[in-house]
C-alpha cells in the first residue's frame, strides 16, 4: 500500500507528561533552555515546514502552558490545545491530539495529508531533519515513517526491529523486549509522520497488554505492517538531536548543547566570543556583527546589541538594549536602555528604568534605575 501522499501536513505535540522526575510544580513543557520554554523550541522546529496545523496534548498545568503559547509560540502558527485528562499513555495522547484536528483542513481526524506526531521535551530537534523526515515519508508512499537513531547503550529506548528484508516490522519497548531484541542499537525516537487517514483507524486497535499497561502508539507500527501498509525508518544524522528531557541532569545537558548551537551560529555571523565556554547567550537575544562579548558574559531575556559594542568581562544583561559602539564592564543591567557610544563601569548597576544617553557615562558603582532585587 505504498502510494505517494500529498494534502496538507499537520502536527500533534505530545506535551502531557507530568514530568514527576523533574520535581517541580512547573509543567514539564515550560522548563526553559536558553530562556525559552521546551516546548516552544520544538514548535520553533515546526515552524520552519509548511505546516497546516498544530495540536498540542496537553494535560496538568494545561493553562500554564496555553497561556505561555499564546503569549510566545510563533505567531504564523494555527495552534490549538486538547487536553488528555487521564494518562494513559501516547497511543491515547495522540488518539486524543487528533480530535484538535476535526474540521481542519481535509476535514475530519482521518483527513487527507499527513501528520507529524512528536513530543514536547525534545528541544534539540532541528528543523532540516523534521523536513527530511516529511519529505522521506511522501517519497516513499508510507503509511508511516519513523525517526530512528543508531547508539552505542540503547538501554531505556524502544527497539527498532526489522524484518528479514530490512523494512520496519515493529517497535518494542525496553521493557518488553526479549534478550535478542535488547541486543538491537536501533533506537526508536518518538518522532513520527503518519499518513493521516490510516492513524486514526490504527490507534482504535491498540491494546493495553504491555507491561506498564498504556496505550502505546509505537504498537501502531506493527498494526500498519500488518495491515499491509510500508513503514519506513530514516536515521538521524546526529542522536543528540532526538535526545529526550525528563529531569534537571537531562535539562542541563540539552542546554548546553543549545548554547553552543547558539554561540556557533552567532560567531558565524560576526560577533566575537573571546571564550565561547565562558559566554551565555539566551535564545531571544540579537547581536549585531562585529559585537564583542568578554568572558563571564551573560544575555538573558531579549537583550539587543549594537554593532561594534563591547560587553563584559563579567557581566548580566536582562532584557537591556544596548546601542552601536557601547562599552559595558563588570556592570549589571536589568531593562535598561544604554545609548550609542555609552560608557558603563565598572560595577556598575542599571534597574528597568534606567536610559543612558548617547555618548553618556555610567561612573564606577553607580546605581541608576529601579533596585535589582530580583531578576
Amino acid at each position: 500500500m505504498a502510494v505517494m501522499t500529498t494534502g496538507p501536513l499537520s502536527a500533534i505535540v505530545l506535551a502531557a507528561g507530568e514530568g514527576t522526575r523533574m520535581r517541580s510544580h512547573r509543567p514539564k513543557p515550560l522548563h526553559k533552555l536558553c530562556g525559552r520554554p521546551m516546548v516552544l523550541h520544538v514548535l520553533d522546529a515546526l515552524a520552519e515546514l509548511d505546516i497546516d496545523r498544530v495540536v498540542v496534548v496537553v494535560g496538568s498545568g494545561g493553562d500554564w502552558v496555553g497561556r505561555t503559547l499564546v503569549d510566545h509560540a510563533p505567531g504564523h502558527l494555527s495552534i490549538e490545545l486538547v487536553e488528555q485528562h487521564e494518562q494513559r499513555g501516547t497511543g491515547d495522547a495522540t488518539a486524543v491530539g487528533l480530535t484538535g484536528l476535526v474540521d481542519s483542513a481535509g476535514g475530519g481526524a482521518e483527513g487527507e495529508g499527513d501528520v507529524v506526531v512528536l513530543p514536547g521535551d525534545t528541544p534539540l530537534l532541528r528543523p532540516p531533519t523534521l523536513a527530511a523526515l516529511v519529505r522521506h515519508h511522501r517519497q516513499q508512499g508510507a503509511g508511516a515513517t519513523l525517526l530512528t537513531a543508531e547508539v552505542a547503550d540503547a538501554g531505556g529506548y524502544g527497539r527498532v526491529v526489522r524484518g528479514k528484508d530490512g523494512s520496519v516490522a515493529r517497535v518494542v519497548e525496553d521493557g518488553d523486549a526479549s534478550d535478542e531484541e535488547r541486543v538491537i542499537n536501533e533506537i526508536n525516537t518518538s518522532i513520527y509522520c503518519f499518513r493521516r487517514s490510516v492513524l486514526a483507524p490504527a490507534l482504535r486497535r491498540l491494546r493495553p497488554t504491555n507491561e506498564q499497561g498504556e496505550y502505546y502508539l509505537t504498537d501502531v507500527v506493527e498494526v500498519l505492517a500488518g495491515a499491509g501498509y510500508k513503514i519506513e525508518a530514516l536515521v538521524a544524522a546526529d542522536p543528540v538531536e532526538a535526545a529526550g528531557v525528563n529531569d534537571r541532569a537531562q535539562l542541563a545537558i540539552a542546554e548546553a548543547e543549545l548554547r553552543d548551537r547558539i554561540n556557533e551560529r552567532w560567531m558565524r555571523r560576526g560577533v566575537t566570543m573571546w571564550d565561547p565556554e565562558r559566554t551565555y547567550v539566551d535564545a531571544g537575544a540579537e547581536l549585531a556583527p562585529d559585537v564583542s562579548l568578554l568572558p563571564g558574559v551573560v544575555l538573558r531575556g531579549d537583550c539587543t546589541v549594537g554593532e561594534r559594542s563591547e560587553i563584559g568581562p563579567d557581566c548580566l544583561l536582562v532584557d537591556t538594549t544596548v546601542g552601536e559602539g557601547a562599552e559595558i564592564l563588570h556592570s549589571v543591567c536589568v531593562g535598561a536602555i544604554v545609548g550609542a557610544g555609552a560608557r558603563v563601569g565598572p560595577f556598575a548597576t542599571l534597574g528597568r528604568g534606567a536610559e543612558v544617553p548617547a555618548e553618556g557615562v555610567v561612573a564606577p558603582f553607580s546605581v541608576l534605575g529601579e533596585p535589582v532585587s530580583a531578576i
